[in-house]
């Protein structure tokens, strides 16, 4: 894994667990055949190429308000 770019990623993902998060469900579906969201070099791991989608703004999350509740619940 590449050091600048997880630290490049962390400027846009401030949460550690959620950064991890995103990049082992990317690189899940980068194993399972989903194209990438950016060109890879040749021989780029897949992490690193979750990575730059994230830090080129190709992924991102969405937080949620504490206070608010998934439709249905109580």
């Amino acid at each position: 894994m590449n050091i600048a770019l997880i630290e490049s990623a962390r400027e846009r993902v401030p949460s550690v667990p959620v950064l991890v998060n995103m990049i082992s469900k990317r690189v899940r579906q980068l194993n399972s055949g989903d194209r990438p969201y950016v060109k890879p070099a040749v021989g780029e791991e897949k992490t690193d190429i979750a990575l730059r989608e994230i830090v080129e703004g190709k992924l991102d999350f969405v937080k949620l308000e504490e206070d608010s509740k998934p439709a249905g619940t109580l």
